[in-house]
This record gives C-alpha cells, structure tokens and sequence, in this order.
C-alpha cells in the first residue's frame, strides 16, 4: 500500500496516505474483481497439473490387487474401495481448502475490485489513487495467454488472472502481448 510517514516536529510522526505514482505510457485496465468460483477452479486446475503423477498410486494399487486376486494368493475386494475412497479425499481435501480460502476474512482482499497498470518495470494493483500495491515482474514465475485471459503466476497457487474484457482495447493486449515475449513468459 501506498503510505507513507510524514515528520511533525518532535519525533513525531502522522500516518499519510499518498498518491501511487502512475506511468502514462502504461496499460491501464478495467476495475475487476477475480470471482471466487474461477479461484477455485484455476487452483484446482493447477492442483492436477502439478500433482497428476500421484494418479498413478491408486491405479497400481487396483492393478496389484487384480492381480493377486485372480491369482487368488490374496482375494481382497476391500482395496479397491479404500484406494478410490482415499484418491477421492485426497482431491476433496484440495478442493475444500481453495475454497476455505475464499472464506477467510484474512484472504478478502484477493476477491476485491483492482484496477490495473501494466508497464515492462511493474505491474500497479491500484484500489483507488492512494492504495495499492506493486508487483516486479521478477514475481512473475510464468506467464500464459488462455483462450480469454492471461494468467500470471508468482507461485504455487497464487497468480494474477486479468481476463481479456479488462482491457481497453485490442492495442493495450497486443501491448501485453509484446512484454510477455519481451519478458520471455510466450514464445513470438
């Protein structure tokens, strides 16, 4: 946020708010609020990208118990049951905390309305002229551009989703286009 500290006389000091400073040359989007539904869905997303090999578990285990009881060195029909069961927490234990952090009063400022300013040395999440935030572009691990949005992450399941109806005009994304190539997040 953008306050600041402004001397009184006598080692005093008063809490000030002050403007965020602005590029005129940068992109400047829509206010927008990210939607908690598409939070969750975007985490859950990155959930399975990240995590698709531990599929692979409950599916050697049903292969192993097959197995063993056509065999029938170990007929046990109660391993399927607990190894879909345990997949199925497993996912369910995900789901159900994206979507406690929706909840959270301490997570509130997530889901609030930003208007953005986008330039190649930062991006500004700017509530109103006087709070806000920067973000370097060195916080941006990986960058991509979806069907109707750029998602911009800065680590596990945290990112910046700017859908395509934010900006003004078809220049402002050709112009984020040309910094994520510039900052080497898309190919040319």
């Amino acid at each position: 946020m953008a306050k600041g500290y402004s001397s009184q006389g006598h080692g005093q000091q008063k809490r000030v708010q002050q403007a965020i400073p602005s590029n005129p040359l940068a992109i400047k989007t829509k206010k927008y609020a990210l939607e908690k539904n598409k939070f969750i869905t975007l985490n859950m997303l990155q959930f399975v990208k990240k995590q698709w090999y531990w599929a692979f578990v409950p599916l050697a285990l049903i292969l192993i118990n097959a197995v063993l009881n056509i065999t029938k060195v170990y007929p046990n029909y109660w391993i399927y049951v607990l190894t879909i069961l345990g997949a199925i927490i497993y996912v369910a234990f995900w789901a159900i905390q994206f979507m406690g952090v929706t909840q959270l009063e301490q997570y509130k400022q997530l889901f609030q309305k930003y208007r953005y300013e986008i330039d190649s040395r930062q991006i500004l999440m700017k509530l109103n002229d006087t709070e806000g935030g920067i973000i370097k572009w060195d916080m941006i691990k990986t960058a991509r551009k979806d069907k109707d949005a750029y998602v911009l992450d800065m680590g596990q399941y945290q990112f910046i989703y700017l859908p395509f109806t934010v900006f003004n005009n078809d220049n402002d994304m050709k112009l984020m286009d040309r910094i994520l190539r510039d900052k080497g997040y898309i190919g040319a």
